[in-house]
């Protein structure tokens, strides 16, 4: 997970204030209000009840700080500044703390459309909605503990996990489908893809064949995983997914459905 990112990260001061610039508001304007109207057409209500539990600034990128005084309120949650990228052992830890590592640097113009690496609106306008969600709060507080625990080598699959469920999970309400996931959500053109295009392989949850599923992080997803209620998520006990993990291992990764990463 950790990487080397371009950005540099904004640090807060004594006080946990963020100095953002008036481009960096700018850029969150341009930004959030354009997905702020995609999100009504095709993210779910359990996202969207959670967006508006946090009232967002249009103007201006919202303080963690004060956006942990909410979280605190209706779940137990804080966000936590962090360089863009952290390793596997820091993320797990502090989820299990339930505070949520937030990158707090903020994109550039030239890639308002795409951004291989999370960045402040990713994790703003794209997670803590589900963080002000106590069902999906806890799911989370349960990958952290889960992965505080595990072994090393277990922890790309844990993540994997995450990867299709808290960030590019679907959800089925009233027969239809709809986004759950924060990296859809904050996705400017994969939003809509995941839901409406005829591309991508969309299947039913499923613990170990989602576990064996590989994806890239630079490309809309080729296959997405369609929950039928976040208690889905919340019926998994530790055991069962150190169980699947285990068996994933064994059996290896699905064939991908998208071509190799040229290098």
């Amino acid at each position: 997970m950790k990487k080397v990112s371009r950005y540099q990260a904004y640090q807060p001061d004594a006080s946990g204030y963020i100095p953002y610039s008036r481009e960096d508001d700018s850029i969150w304007h341009d930004l959030i209000v354009p997905q702020r109207k995609k999100a009504e057409r095709y993210c779910s209500q359990v996202f969207l009840k959670g967006l508006a539990k946090l009232d967002l600034d249009n103007d201006r990128i919202p303080q963690c700080l004060a956006l942990s005084e909410q979280l605190q309120k209706v779940t137990g949650w804080s966000v936590t500044p962090v360089p863009a990228l952290i390793s596997f052992d820091r993320f797990y830890s502090l989820l299990a703390e339930r505070r949520f590592p937030a990158a707090s640097f903020i994109r550039s113009r030239e890639e308002m459309e795409y951004l291989q690496e999370p960045d402040i609106f990713h994790e703003i306008f794209g997670h803590t909605p589900l963080l002000a969600t106590p069902d999906l709060a806890e799911f989370s507080h349960r990958i952290g503990l889960i992965g505080s625990r595990a072994r090393s080598e277990d922890h790309v699959w844990l993540a994997r996990l995450y990867w299709f469920t808290v960030e590019f999970g679907l959800i089925r309400e009233h027969g239809q489908i709809r986004s759950l996931g924060a990296g859809l959500a904050s996705s400017s053109s994969e939003l809509p893809y995941a839901v409406e295009s005829d591309i991508p392989l969309r299947q039913p949850f499923d613990l170990l064949e989602l576990l064996r599923t590989p994806y890239r992080i630079d490309i809309h997803q080729p296959t997405y995983f369609v929950l039928d209620g976040v208690d889905q998520l919340l019926g998994l006990s530790e055991k069962e997914i150190l169980s699947a993990i285990k068996q994933a291992r064994a059996k290896g990764l699905h064939a991908p459905l998208y071509a190799p990463k040229a290098s």
